[in-house]
């Protein structure tokens, strides 16, 4: 059956720990990509070595490092990633704000992951409410490349200012945005070709 975020989180020991603890029975977590990469994913195996219950994890391709080959930027020059989660009682979280602040002032790209039901256009609107209560201009002023179904046959790849890329139409889930920070000129080029990111970045 397919899991919710709160069932693994908040639930896991009356859903899939007890499966496999009570009922002796093989389960499988499935989930895209380098499940690991996930702490929620690191909890429930602690959980299930804390119970008792052999784990075993057949690794998979990572979105970091299918981002980077995406877009064309280097993967070494990725600062730390954030989350952009939906409103919660209204309140906008701005961690993944003060992130790519962080990273761009060391000159690294920052990775966000969306909210699994997030579209790219939605969490850009966020990001900039963020921006315009601490009146800065930084990611008004950036490169943003939007990224939907990495990994499938099908992904989109757009690289444009904020005000273009807030309108674009990227289809399908699931996204993601990265921030670039310096850029070199052959992630530059990439951009270009690849992105279809403006000629005057």
């Amino acid at each position: 059956s397919v899991l919710e975020r709160d069932d693994i989180e908040e639930n896991a020991e009356e859903t899939i720990l007890k499966l496999a603890k009570n009922q002796n029975q093989k389960v499988v977590l499935l989930s895209g990509g380098d499940a690991m990469i996930a702490t929620t994913h690191v909890d429930l195996r602690l959980r299930a070595i804390d119970m008792a219950i052999d784990t075993r994890i057949i690794h998979a391709p990572s979105i970091s490092s299918a981002v980077a080959g995406l877009c064309g930027l280097q993967s070494y020059k990725f600062g730390k990633s954030a989350t952009v989660a939906l409103p919660y009682k209204g309140l906008i979280s701005e961690v993944p704000y003060d992130t790519i602040m962080a990273n761009k002032e060391r000159g690294l790209h920052t990775l966000l992951y969306l909210d699994i039901s997030m579209r790219i256009n939605d969490a850009l609107k966020l990001l900039e409410a963020v921006e315009e209560k601490r009146n800065g201009e930084v990611l008004k002023e950036s490169v943003i490349v939007g990224i939907a179904r990495a990994g499938s046959d099908m992904p989109v790849v757009k690289a444009d200012y904020l005000g273009a890329l807030k309108s674009y139409e990227f289809g399908e889930l699931p996204h993601v945005i990265v921030v670039p920070g310096d850029l070199h000129f052959l992630e530059k080029e990439a951009l270009i070709k690849i992105a279809h990111a403006p000629e005057c970045i």
